[in-house]
């Protein structure tokens, strides 16, 4: 079995959890900054900032950005893809509910398990796991439920924002099969990250001009504090352990648990943005924990 591959242990399964959980909240953050702070803006300063946290972590920790270790171009391929997709993202979130968003985005591991399985080493499902992710997936359809629109999202929008979102999904799904499948999985995970954050600040920033987006006021303190925890948790912190995990386990079973991830966004767009959930909500968990469990089994 390729090292880049292998099954997960206890801390990745404890640590990608996490990050589901922490990914889930990153939409409702988003969403709730929203009032104060235009959305590709939101992505402009958070990358920015993350960049600035990653710079000063790497010289605390002497990791070396700059030397030539073959990288630069899948670098620079996977910095537009992760740029690409948050201008997706960011566009698609005013336009339906954060809850709907998480679904969409996190379609990501069915790409990864489709075209991963069949080109990277070390990847290939057997039946249970394709079972697995099948069933995952059904939740994830099941939580999406029919359309419906919000207080604050009409109705003949959602479908626009939903499609943004999807294919925001399939750019996520590209960036970690060009980390897997290149020069990057040697990579420092910091150096891995610092592409995209680069590459995506000039991204963001177009796209945001592009759209007309710029500050008219000062944000109140709780959007700053929305934005902050985008940038120094979700992007500053998390992105870092996941492409760390993506270079030493396999990339469908890592994938296959941000499944997770739409259920923690849709108790968290409720809890925090007072969005709808229902019965299907239960059905769901249960068909995605259930697929999690067979996509983990031994082929």
């Amino acid at each position: 079995m390729s090292p880049h591959a292998r099954p997960l242990d206890t801390l990745a399964t404890v640590t990608v959890v996490a990050l589901s959980l922490s990914w889930g909240l990153n939409q409702v953050a988003i969403k709730a900054a929203l009032p104060d702070i235009p959305p590709l803006v939101q992505g402009v300063i958070r990358s920015s900032g993350a960049l600035l946290m990653l710079f000063a972590w790497s010289w605390a920790r002497g990791v070396r950005l700059f030397s030539r270790d073959g990288s630069l171009l899948p670098g620079l391929a996977a910095g537009l893809l992760f740029g690409v997709e948050f201008v997706m993202v960011y566009r698609g979130l005013p336009l339906t509910t954060a809850s709907r968003a998480t679904i969409f985005l996190y379609t990501a591991p069915l790409f990864v398990a489709l075209i991963g399985s069949r080109v990277l080493p070390g990847e290939r499902l057997g039946p249970s796991q394709w079972l697995g992710l099948g069933l995952a997936f059904a939740g994830v359809v099941v939580a999406f439920g029919a359309p419906q629109a919000s207080a604050t999202t009409p109705a003949g929008s959602t479908l626009a924002g939903d499609a943004l979102l999807l294919v925001a999904g399939v750019g996520w799904a590209a960036t970690t099969l060009v980390i897997k499948g290149t020069r990057l999985v040697y990579a420092a995970p910091e150096k891995t990250l610092g592409y995209q954050l680069a590459v995506s600040i000039p991204v963001l920033a177009v796209a945001a001009m592009v759209f007309g987006e710029s500050l008219t006021a000062a944000p109140r303190p709780g959007a700053i504090g929305w934005l902050a925890y985008q940038t120094v948790w979700v992007v500053g912190i998390t992105y870092g352990l996941w492409f760390a995990l993506v270079k030493h386990y396999s990339a469908s079973r890592l994938s296959a648990f941000t499944f997770l991830t739409p259920l923690f966004g849709v108790a968290a767009g409720h809890v925090v943005l007072g969005e709808a959930i229902d019965w299907p909500f239960a059905v769901a968990a249960a068909l995605v924990v259930a697929g999690l469990v067979l996509v983990n089994r031994p082929r």
